[in-house]
């Protein structure tokens, strides 16, 4: 499974949009410094209206959506990286993670303690990167150190990580993300095994007041915008106190409660989505009478890879798939009409799943 780490400087609404995403109130969230100590963590379903779609056309008595497991980490601060704070545990916690949500207080409120006494977004987004670099820093230095022996005996794979660290060691000392170095694919395999954390996608939660939740931004969102664009990561605008409000509320509630708010959908819908897309992630659907599931796979995974998502047996012994997409699948209002109208194929081992494929994948074991 899959997890995005949400992170931030105490205070900036970190456990409050978990609560959100989660839909209860089981992360606590209090005004002061460190109210997360122990990492929560919640599985989040990823909206997709196409499975309701499909299940109202086979008549499924359930469905099963995607998820994506979010993890809420302790509040970060300046130190951390030499075991400030809770420094230590919050860096072990972030390098279980696959992307990380990092939350930007982006509101004022003088009710609401800044840990650095003043409300400014870049600020916040460079300590924090500057101490997960600091960190990755460390793990780089130590790691050459490691591999220093093997290094002068010419061992070719301590060759190869050792100019990938050559690669991003400037960026790190200067306090920039490793993945500004701009690594293949092969280089960041050849580094895989240290964890570094600047390395992850991020994407930018820029948590703003309930009157800015109508405006496309503020002043301190456009700052984080402008700072996002040119890392290349993610951002989406959200209001975690407004989002926590809609937590146990019936559809006609929440329908109503957006109304008000001058809003036709919420950030949290559109940051899980962003975190779907930047993992990567896409879904194919199988459905049936008994079940209509989302089953999720990375972008580019070719059809025995994504039937052993159901069963390791699938890919083992796979013999074909038959794909209907969506669109087609809904046209003909099911398999049935999808094959005599020629919508259905019989696809191999080579063939490259596609975002809302309807798959019934055939095997011998």
């Amino acid at each position: 499974m899959l997890k995005a780490g949400i992170v931030g400087l105490p205070n900036v609404g970190k456990s409050t949009l978990f609560n959100a995403l989660s839909n209860n109130e089981t992360a606590e969230a209090a005004n002061y410094p460190f109210c997360t100590i122990e990492p929560n963590t919640a599985m989040v379903i990823v909206p997709d209206s196409r499975l309701k779609e499909l299940q109202q056309i086979v008549n499924g008595q359930r469905t099963v959506p995607a998820v994506i497991e979010f993890v809420d980490i302790a509040g970060l601060v300046k130190g951390a990286s030499q075991g400030e704070g809770l420094g230590n545990k919050f860096l072990t916690n972030i390098k279980e993670t696959d992307l990380i949500v990092h939350v930007v207080r982006c509101f004022d409120d003088p009710n609401v303690i800044h840990v650095s006494g003043k409300i400014d977004p870049i600020d916040d987004i460079n300590l924090i990167n500057t101490e997960l670099a600091i960190s990755d820093l460390d793990i780089v230095e130590r790691g050459r150190e490691r591999i220093a022996k093997r290094l002068r005996s010419g061992d070719k794979e301590a060759i190869e990580v050792d100019a990938v660290f050559e690669k991003i060691l400037a960026f790190l000392q200067e306090g920039q993300p490793a993945k500004a170095a701009n690594l293949n694919e092969e280089e960041k395999f050849a580094i895989k095994s240290y964890g570094l954390i600047t390395l992850k996608d991020v994407i930018y939660a820029a948590n703003v007041a309930e009157i800015d939740i109508a405006k496309d931004s503020n002043p301190y969102v456009d700052k984080v915008r402008e700072f996002a664009e040119k890392e290349g990561c993610g951002l989406v605008m959200i209001c975690a106190n407004a989002e926590a409000q809609l937590i146990g509320l019936e559809d006609e509630e929440k329908d109503e409660f957006l109304k008000e708010l001058g809003v036709k959908e919420m950030g949290l819908k559109k940051l899980i989505r962003e975190t779907y897309r930047l993992l990567g992630l896409q879904t194919y659907f199988t459905a049936g009478e008994k079940e209509v599931r989302a089953w999720t796979i990375n972008i580019g995974d070719k059809a025995p890879r994504a039937a052993s998502k159901i069963h390791t047996d699938f890919e083992r012994g796979f013999i074909k798939a038959e794909v209907i997409a969506y669109n087609d699948f809904v046209q003909c209002k099911g398999r049935v009409s999808a094959r005599s109208s020629g919508k259905a194929r019989d696809e191999g081992k080579e063939y490259v799943v596609q975002d809302g494929d309807v798959i019934e994948f055939k095997f011998n074991v």
